[in-house]
């Protein structure tokens, strides 16, 4: 029964997990509307769906699943132990199973502790820029970019070396490229993409309202005037109003930054246009917008306190394994 209640457990667990994998997840409401249609758009906020992993279902369903796989192992034991005594069967063929069972019930306390305690930080920036990262009273400071290419022309690899400092004025140095992220003050620092970003500023009648950062083709709707989005279209490093074919290309430093953005109301667009760094967008004679720090780095950054314990779980049922299907009597 224990183990019929684990299998129906872990199908369930698994088909959840299956039809979430379909869903862009941490996306906003309006994201899920556009996509999805109203209806569709605002049941997957309202499941959780998009932040599946971290939602009451998913940690509801690994509870069970792993109480599953405890009684599983604790009620077999009695029985495994006197199979042992017997000395009948190899060690691998009695307890392999349940060494793998212990193994991934770790690995899903580990995967579960992990979703709920885990820093990600999303960082942008431009070589000789530093900017503090999120609320960890940690400074970063992207001290050069550069592409390597092979000989045929072909981007090889994409790197970015860093320094970052923390609160008591200690500093870490390191290079992070792509699928080999640099581990400093605790943090991973991920080489996530290379393109543009830059700051949203949102002032209503003066005063500030609400801050984004974007990366190009992405956009926000206004907090309080939801029928208002904003979109980051494009950017041109070294804009010339008087030349018909600008470049979105060119150096990490941005001489004369040119910012292309698009401004709609309820679905449908109504302006764009190009913005210099030191103009604003006036929308319904309330609303100022300003766009500002062109960023040319993007980094995803990390920290993981229970990555150890996900560690110990892979192990020991990687050990079962082994036991089960190696450690057996000729």
């Amino acid at each position: 029964m224990t183990r019929g209640l684990l299998e129906h457990h872990s199908r369930i667990l698994a088909a959840a997990c299956a039809v979430c994998s379909a869903v862009p997840q941490k996306e906003p409401l309006e994201w899920y509307r556009q996509e999805y249609g109203e209806r569709t758009g605002s049941l997957i906020i309202g499941l959780q769906a998009d932040d599946a992993y971290h939602s009451i279902w998913f940690l509801v369903l690994s509870g069970f699943l792993c109480l599953s796989l405890i009684m599983c192992n604790l009620t077999r034991i009695r029985s495994l132990i006197r199979r042992t005594r017997r000395k009948e069967e190899s060690i691998g063929k009695i307890w392999g199973a349940w060494v793998c069972h212990l193994g991934i019930l770790i690995l899903i306390i580990g995967f579960s502790l992990s979703q709920m305690n885990q820093e990600e930080y999303s960082y942008h920036g431009a070589p000789g820029m530093a900017r503090q990262l999120g609320e960890t009273g940690l400074q970063v400071t992207v001290d050069d970019f550069r592409i390597d290419q092979r000989e045929d022309g072909s981007i090889e690899q994409y790197n970015c070396s860093l320094s970052v400092t923390d609160e008591k004025g200690e500093t870490e140095s390191g290079e992070s490229s792509v699928n080999h992220p640099v581990t400093l003050h605790g943090y991973d620092f991920y080489q996530s993409s290379y393109g543009w970003s830059a700051d949203v500023t949102v002032e209503r009648n003066g005063r500030m309202m609400q801050k984004e950062q974007l990366h190009v083709g992405e956009n926000f709707a206004l907090d309080d005037n939801p029928d208002i989005a904003i979109v980051f279209y494009g950017f041109y490093p070294h804009y010339d109003e008087n030349d018909a074919e600008q470049s979105t290309t060119g150096g990490a430093c941005p001489d004369q930054p040119g910012y292309l953005y698009m401004v709609f109301f309820q679905g449908e667009m109504k302006y764009m246009n190009v913005l210099k760094a030191d103009e604003d967008i006036t929308i319904n004679e309330e609303y100022s917008i300003k766009f500002s720090n062109p960023s040319y780095v993007h980094l995803l950054v990390k920290r993981d306190r229970f990555e150890w314990i996900v560690l110990i779980g892979a192990a020991v049922a990687l050990a079962g394994l082994v036991m089960a299907f190696y450690l057996r009597k000729r």
